[in-house]
Protein backbone atom coordinates (compact mmCIF):
# COMPACT_ATOMS: atom_id res chain seq x y z
CA UNK A 1 0.00 0.00 0.00
CA UNK A 2 1.54 3.94 -0.81
CA UNK A 3 1.74 6.10 1.41
CA UNK A 4 -0.91 8.34 -0.70
CA UNK A 5 -2.77 5.49 0.49
CA UNK A 6 -2.89 6.89 3.64
CA UNK A 7 -4.24 9.87 5.80
CA UNK A 8 -2.76 11.68 8.75
CA UNK A 9 -5.23 12.12 11.58
CA UNK A 10 -5.13 15.90 10.81
CA UNK A 11 -6.39 14.87 7.41
CA UNK A 12 -8.57 12.03 8.62
CA UNK A 13 -10.36 15.13 11.01
CA UNK A 14 -10.26 17.49 8.54
CA UNK A 15 -12.74 15.17 5.87
CA UNK A 16 -14.70 13.73 8.46
CA UNK A 17 -15.40 16.78 10.64
CA UNK A 18 -14.71 15.25 14.34
CA UNK A 19 -11.48 16.92 16.24
CA UNK A 20 -8.53 14.64 16.91
CA UNK A 21 -9.53 13.61 20.06
CA UNK A 22 -12.73 12.27 19.00
CA UNK A 23 -10.50 10.41 16.22
CA UNK A 24 -7.90 8.92 19.16
CA UNK A 25 -11.28 8.07 21.50
CA UNK A 26 -12.85 6.03 18.47
CA UNK A 27 -9.33 4.38 17.92
CA UNK A 28 -8.78 3.26 21.76
CA UNK A 29 -12.74 1.71 21.23
CA UNK A 30 -11.85 -0.60 18.21
CA UNK A 31 -14.05 1.58 15.79
CA UNK A 32 -10.77 1.94 13.62
CA UNK A 33 -7.20 0.89 13.41
CA UNK A 34 -3.97 3.12 12.61
CA UNK A 35 -0.21 2.18 11.53
CA UNK A 36 2.33 4.31 12.57
CA UNK A 37 4.81 5.49 10.49
CA UNK A 38 8.49 6.00 10.49
CA UNK A 39 8.04 8.86 12.51
CA UNK A 40 5.74 7.23 15.00
CA UNK A 41 2.16 9.49 13.58
CA UNK A 42 -0.57 7.21 13.14
CA UNK A 43 -1.44 6.99 9.76
CA UNK A 44 -5.39 5.78 8.82
CA UNK A 45 -6.68 3.94 5.55
CA UNK A 46 -8.69 6.26 3.23
CA UNK A 47 -11.75 4.01 4.08
CA UNK A 48 -11.67 5.31 7.75
CA UNK A 49 -13.44 8.46 6.23
CA UNK A 50 -16.72 5.87 5.96
CA UNK A 51 -15.83 3.97 8.71
CA UNK A 52 -16.04 7.02 10.58
CA UNK A 53 -18.99 8.55 9.22
CA UNK A 54 -20.78 5.16 9.31
CA UNK A 55 -20.41 6.05 13.50
CA UNK A 56 -21.54 9.05 13.54
CA UNK A 57 -24.93 8.42 11.86
CA UNK A 58 -25.26 5.73 13.84
CA UNK A 59 -24.81 7.50 17.24
CA UNK A 60 -26.83 10.07 15.64
CA UNK A 61 -29.90 7.46 15.79
CA UNK A 62 -29.35 6.30 18.95
CA UNK A 63 -26.63 3.18 18.46
CA UNK A 64 -24.04 2.49 21.19
CA UNK A 65 -20.45 2.27 20.99
CA UNK A 66 -20.83 -1.38 21.25
CA UNK A 67 -23.18 -2.19 18.89
CA UNK A 68 -21.01 0.10 16.56
CA UNK A 69 -18.12 -1.77 17.25
CA UNK A 70 -20.23 -5.36 16.54
CA UNK A 71 -21.02 -4.49 12.95
CA UNK A 72 -17.78 -2.53 12.14
CA UNK A 73 -15.86 -6.12 13.21
CA UNK A 74 -17.82 -7.37 10.51
CA UNK A 75 -15.80 -5.62 8.39
CA UNK A 76 -12.51 -6.73 6.53
CA UNK A 77 -9.28 -5.45 8.47
CA UNK A 78 -7.21 -6.65 5.63
CA UNK A 79 -8.70 -4.54 2.80
CA UNK A 80 -10.83 -1.61 1.86
CA UNK A 81 -14.30 -2.79 2.71
CA UNK A 82 -16.56 -3.06 -1.03
CA UNK A 83 -19.93 -2.63 -1.19
CA UNK A 84 -20.81 -6.34 -0.54
CA UNK A 85 -19.29 -5.56 3.22
CA UNK A 86 -21.74 -2.78 3.42
CA UNK A 87 -24.52 -4.34 2.27
CA UNK A 88 -24.06 -7.07 5.32
CA UNK A 89 -23.87 -4.09 7.25
CA UNK A 90 -27.31 -2.17 5.63
CA UNK A 91 -29.23 -5.90 6.51
CA UNK A 92 -28.06 -6.38 10.24
CA UNK A 93 -29.47 -2.63 11.35
CA UNK A 94 -32.33 -3.03 8.72
CA UNK A 95 -34.74 -3.80 11.38
CA UNK A 96 -33.55 -1.89 14.11
CA UNK A 97 -33.36 0.94 11.97
CA UNK A 98 -37.67 0.31 10.81
CA UNK A 99 -38.30 -0.09 14.58
CA UNK A 100 -36.71 3.22 14.97
CA UNK A 101 -38.09 5.01 11.95
CA UNK A 102 -41.74 3.29 13.34
CA UNK A 103 -41.18 4.79 16.61
CA UNK A 104 -40.12 8.37 15.05
CA UNK A 105 -43.48 8.09 13.41
CA UNK A 106 -45.87 8.05 15.95
CA UNK A 107 -43.58 10.33 17.87
CA UNK A 108 -44.02 13.27 15.14
CA UNK A 109 -47.79 11.99 14.37
CA UNK A 110 -49.54 11.31 18.10
CA UNK A 111 -47.25 13.60 20.39
CA UNK A 112 -50.04 16.17 20.68
CA UNK A 113 -52.07 13.35 21.68
CA UNK A 114 -52.61 11.06 24.06
CA UNK A 115 -49.22 9.04 24.09
CA UNK A 116 -50.17 6.77 27.56
CA UNK A 117 -47.29 8.00 29.21
CA UNK A 118 -50.28 8.66 32.53
CA UNK A 119 -49.82 12.66 32.58
CA UNK A 120 -53.73 12.59 31.42
CA UNK A 121 -53.09 16.08 31.40
CA UNK A 122 -55.17 16.20 27.42
CA UNK A 123 -58.30 16.21 27.18
CA UNK A 124 -58.05 13.20 24.72
CA UNK A 125 -56.08 11.22 27.75
CA UNK A 126 -59.63 10.32 29.23
CA UNK A 127 -60.71 8.86 25.58
CA UNK A 128 -57.79 7.17 25.27
CA UNK A 129 -55.83 6.42 28.68
CA UNK A 130 -59.17 6.22 31.25
CA UNK A 131 -58.01 6.27 34.74
CA UNK A 132 -53.79 5.74 33.06
CA UNK A 133 -55.06 1.84 31.78
CA UNK A 134 -51.87 2.32 29.41
CA UNK A 135 -49.63 1.84 32.61
CA UNK A 136 -50.68 -2.16 32.57
CA UNK A 137 -48.63 -2.49 29.50
CA UNK A 138 -45.41 -1.35 31.72
CA UNK A 139 -43.50 2.21 32.41
CA UNK A 140 -43.28 5.23 29.91
CA UNK A 141 -44.96 6.27 26.76
CA UNK A 142 -47.04 3.17 26.27
CA UNK A 143 -48.50 4.02 22.98
CA UNK A 144 -45.50 5.74 21.67
CA UNK A 145 -43.91 2.38 22.15
CA UNK A 146 -46.32 0.32 20.11
CA UNK A 147 -49.01 -0.56 22.43
CA UNK A 148 -52.59 0.37 20.77
CA UNK A 149 -55.37 2.34 22.89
Amino acid sequence: MRASDRLSIGQLASRTGLSVSAIRFYETQGLIASERNAGGQRRFLRSDTRRLSFVLIAQQFGFTIEQIRIQLQLLPQERTPNKRDWERISRNFRQTLDEKIETLTRLRDDLDGCIGCGCLSLKTCALYNPQDRARSGGAGPRYLMGDRP
